[in-house]
This record gives C-alpha cells, sequence and structure tokens, in this order.
C-alpha cells in the first residue's frame, strides 16, 4: 500500500538559524539590514535558505512590527481600468510610479465607485500614506482617508483642505487663455461640453445653479475661466449652454456634442473642458460633414497624445509631472509639519482646430 508522498515543510527562521548554526537576528539582517554581514556570510544564508526553502521573513510580520506597509496607496474614483484606459490617469500614473520607484517603495491602487459609499477598501489598504486623485470635495472616501493617521497628498482636488499637501495647475487660467484666444478669434457664439459636475449620473443642459454648486472644483475653474473671457467681450454666460456628462469617453464627448448643436445650431465653438470629450466633439463633427475650423473650431484641455496627433487647439497640463511631485511629496516629508502647495504650468497650444467663426449660410447650407 502505497502512503502519502512525503512534503517537506517550509524552513522557519529559527531552522534556517539552527541548520547554518548563526543566530536568528544575523538570518534577518541577511534581509532587513545586509550592511550588518559580511558579503559571504550574506551569500551563505541566502543560499542556504534558496536550498532549504525558506521564502524569507513574512512581510505581513513585519508590517505589524516596523507599523511600516512598503507602500504608497492611490485613491481612484473611478474603475480600475480607467487608470489604464484615460491618458491623463495614465500619465499622472506612470509619474507617481516613477516617484515610488526612485524611493524604493511599493504602489497601491485604491479604487472605488464615486456612486457608492462604502469606504472599506479605504479603511483596509495596507498603506503608508494616501495619495487622492481628484476627486469630489464630499467624496465619502476621501474622508475615510483623511481619518486615516498617515500622510496624505491631494491631486488638483478636493481643493481647500487643511493640514494635507496639494499639486495642481491653475485651471482657470488656462481655460481664460482658451478663452481670449477664441474670442480674439471673433467667436462669441460658444457651447461647452463638461465633465461630471456631481458623484450621482447626470446626462444633459447643465444650468447655472448646478454649474456654481458642483463639489468638483475643477470643472468649476474650467467653466469659471471661459466665463471670464467671454465677460469681457460683453458674452453673458447665461446664454452659453453647457452640457455635461458622467463618463469621461470618446463616446461620451460625442454625443454631447450632437446633443448640443441639435439644441443650438448657431454655435461657432465648442468648448470642451477635457482632450477625450473634444475628440468626440471631432468625431461628430466628421460624420455630420462639418469643416473643423471652417464650419466648427473645436478645442479642448490636457495636451493628451491623440491631441497632438490631430493638431487640436488646447490647453497643456505636465500631467506625468504632477504624479512626480505628488509623490515626491508624499515620500519627501520627513519632519515637515506645514502643507504645501505646489502650482503647475500650463500652456495653450494653438492647433488647426481653432479658427474664425464661420459666416452663417455657410453652415446652414451644409445642414
Amino acid at each position: 500500500m502505497t502512503g502519502a508522498p512525503h512534503v517537506r515543510r517550509p524552513a522557519t527562521l529559527a531552522s534556517l538559524a539552527a541548520e547554518l548554526g548563526v543566530s536568528r537576528t544575523t538570518v534577518s539582517n541577511a534581509y532587513n539590514r545586509p550592511d550588518q554581514l559580511s558579503a559571504p556570510l550574506r551569500a551563505k544564508v541566502l543560499e542556504a535558505a534558496r536550498r532549504l526553502g525558506y521564502p524569507g521573513p513574512d512581510p505581513v510580520a513585519r508590517s505589524l512590527r516596523t507599523r511600516r506597509a512598503g507602500a504608497v496607496g492611490l485613491l481612484l474614483t473611478e474603475a480600475l481600468s480607467y487608470a489604464f484606459r484615460d491618458p491623463v490617469a495614465t500619465g499622472f500614473l506612470e509619474g507617481l510610479a516613477l516617484a515610488c520607484e526612485q524611493a524604493g517603495q511599493g504602489l497601491l491602487l485604491v479604487p472605488v465607485s464615486p456612486e457608492h459609499a462604502d469606504v472599506a477598501a479605504v479603511h483596509q489598504a495596507g498603506v503608508d500614506g494616501f495619495i487622492v486623485y481628484s476627486v469630489s470635495e464630499d467624496d465619502p472616501h476621501f474622508r475615510a482617508v483623511l481619518e486615516r493617521p498617515v500622510p496624505t497628498v491631494v491631486c488638483d482636488q478636493p481643493t481647500g483642505v487643511e493640514g494635507v499637501d496639494r499639486v495642481s495647475i491653475d485651471d482657470r487660467a488656462g481655460t481664460l487663455a482658451l478663452g481670449r484666444h477664441l474670442t480674439a478669434a471673433g467667436h462669441r457664439r460658444v457651447g461647452v461640453l463638461c465633465m461630471r459636475l456631481g458623484a450621482h449620473r447626470h446626462d444633459g443642459p447643465a444650468d447655472i445653479e448646478r454649474q456654481e454648486t458642483t463639489t468638483y472644483p475643477v470643472q468649476q475653474a474650467r467653466l469659471g475661466g471661459i466665463r471670464d473671457a467671454l465677460a469681457e467681450v460683453g458674452v453673458d454666460w447665461a446664454d452659453v449652454p453647457v452640457h455635461e456628462r458622467f463618463e469621461h469617453s470618446v463616446e461620451a464627448g460625442e454625443s454631447a456634442a450632437a446633443e448640443l448643436l441639435a439644441a443650438h445650431p448657431d454655435i461657432t465653438a465648442v468648448v470642451c473642458t477635457s482632450d477625450i470629450l473634444a475628440m468626440g466633439a471631432l468625431r461628430y463633427a466628421a460624420d455630420a460633414n462639418l469643416s473643423v475650423p471652417g464650419d466648427l473650431t473645436v478645442t479642448g484641455f490636457d495636451g493628451i497624445p491623440d491631441a497632438d496627433r490631430v493638431g487640436l487647439t488646447t490647453i497643456r497640463q505636465p500631467f506625468r509631472k504632477k504624479g512626480q511631485m505628488a509623490g515626491e511629496l508624499l515620500l519627501e516629508r520627513g519632519d515637515r509639519t506645514r502643507p504645501r502647495h505646489l502650482v503647475l504650468p500650463t500652456e495653450l497650444v494653438v492647433g488647426v482646430t481653432s479658427g474664425e467663426p464661420r459666416a452663417a449660410e455657410r453652415f446652414f447650407s451644409g445642414w
């Protein structure tokens, strides 16, 4: 009768130390404090560990002992796939990952839904600090982050939070420059496509009250810059239609442009608060046989690679640098007690999608 196969139990720190005739501290130092051992002795310990199947110190036990997780948490109020699909988020993540790599730290993504208030993922995340990436001011997950006794860096929003570091751009100044470019070209009949203004789904026109009560200050600032530029030439913001989309996708931008132009065919320029929405507006224009910029000017915000490829007029922001600076602020905090706010520069990029407003008869002849 064949017995059960013998399975060798993996070695422990104690059994490895006994095998080598050294102290358990020596074995531990081979992994945690290699500078405390001579190179030959450390090599001997690691070789014996490999031969005997010792996996190394338990990372969970070590984190409990040191009270360090060795990882940075990135709070992202989107689906996990968003971090790898949205080019701005991807660029930010690349910069943050570089900062973590240089500091020898891991990176834990903590994706949560803005439509759900379950904050368990935040409470359970084993991290030494949080980067909060562009969440609303009333987001419950952000409040859960602030309850954790770890340092926090906010990227973009929420704003006005005491005691945390922040990295951002001047969104209002960016769209003010963009708006002045359009008004200088002669545009007065302008429509806007914007990203979500609230945590709950809304797709359609966003009235002034919704714009002013939004919990997403970045969108509010970008709308404010366009409003300021139009006010300089006497355009009443109440006459400027703003259409909102909850999802941030090319398809959302396409449907929003169709909706906007169907309701307001006199518009000569569509200002989008992101390049992704602008790419959708360009797709709609192509399908509707509208010349850009002959029949319609389209602008964006961000400066993503696809914007460069099509020559989109946009505001370019350093989203990779933003991620890197956020990571460095968190990881190099030291004994600093006062929070820092870094404002990175933006750049107006005038591409081929903006020009002078069309004559009304030329536009309507194409419908």
